[in-house]
């Protein structure tokens, strides 16, 4: 999963295949949509709240943001998860993993996030680059 502008799921088979996906809006989109459309909000500083129960409008805001997402990753990804197994496959034989600017806001609260790796995209790009130098 990527939390960026969106936080985006992208399920991929066992033999390395796109599967399907996911999109969510991003976390700093929720935050600015706040502060912006919320009647008496403002826009707060993306931050991990001390405690689940805010004790002010700041830090119930940044609770509801960085909880939310937590659960809102664990509810989409074991979904996801029973979804590419099917019925008799076992869900913790699949592995996630966050990438993105914020994803280390979610990293500690979700309980479905395997591996974070912050530079998926430029391997990604690294190992296309590879394979296509080999094919010359």
């Amino acid at each position: 999963m990527d939390f960026g502008t969106a936080t985006t799921y992208d399920a991929i088979t066992a033999r390395g295949e796109y599967a399907g996906g996911a999109i969510a809006p991003g976390i700093e989109i929720s935050v600015e949509a706040l502060g912006v459309k919320g009647a008496m909000l403002r826009k707060i500083e993306l931050a991990r709240p001390r405690s689940v129960i805010g004790k002010n409008t700041v830090e119930a805001m940044q609770s509801g943001i960085v909880f939310g997402y937590a659960g809102q990753v664990d509810g989409v990804v074991a979904r996801m998860k029973r979804e590419l197994v099917g019925p008799k496959g076992d869900p913790s034989d699949v592995t996630v993993i966050a990438t993105g600017g914020l994803a280390p806001m979610v990293l500690g609260d979700s309980k479905e996030i395997d591996e974070h790796e912050p530079w998926l995209t430029l391997i990604g790009l690294r190992l296309v680059y590879e394979r296509n130098v080999a094919r010359m």
